[in-house]
């Protein structure tokens, strides 16, 4: 039987699994993982709920790609701070700038690093992203300091953000410039 004429052509959007991703990573900065669900995150990327099921296989996979995908950034960034740094000061300056202005430069950033670790806590599937992620960051400082120092710097990281998140200190860049160089230099 041949296809008539007049049947509707499915529309081709070959951006929307990403729109689905970046709304997903939307509506978890603004209502945590607790609050998202297929038919919020289909609202938010302004898509038919049946494109929830045909891009992911569940929940889980979405949240998963799009925390896949918040660390991958998170690392390129890194890793492009750490490029311009010749030696081991330029690295701690590189890694308090990063602290600053891209861990912890948005509440949506944070937002999505706290419910992030609270998932990983919680569920050990998403830990191949947490691994991949730590020793990504960590990998990219062993080009300046050595092993215990670079988990140490890892473990600052971590904590600042958390203190950040929740509304400790310190705020100040140079604090932070110092605290890393005390790790990482031992100054």
């Amino acid at each position: 039987m041949e296809k008539s004429s007049t049947t509707p052509r499915r529309r081709n959007d070959p951006e929307r699994k990403q729109r689905i991703i970046e709304a997903c990573l939307t509506v978890i900065a603004e209502r945590g993982v607790a609050g998202t669900s297929h038919r919020v995150v289909a609202a938010q990327a302004h898509v038919p709920l049946g494109s929830m099921t045909y891009h992911f296989d569940g929940m889980h996979d979405l949240l998963h790609q799009a925390f896949d995908q918040f660390a991958d950034r998170s690392i390129a960034a890194f890793r492009v701070r750490m490029d311009a740094a010749t030696n081991a000061d330029e690295a701690c300056e590189a890694i308090a700038a990063s602290i600053e202005h891209d861990v912890l430069a948005t509440q949506r950033d944070m937002n999505i690093n706290l419910e992030f670790y609270a998932l990983v806590a919680h569920d050990e599937s998403f830990r191949d992203i947490s691994s991949r992620w730590m020793g990504a960051w960590q990998e990219t400082m062993g080009r300046f300091f050595d092993r215990e120092t670079t988990v140490m710097l890892d473990a600052m990281i971590e904590g600042l953000t958390l203190h950040r998140a929740l509304g400790g200190e310190p705020r100040d860049s140079e604090a932070v410039l110092r605290g890393v160089r005390r790790v990482a230099l031992g100054g």
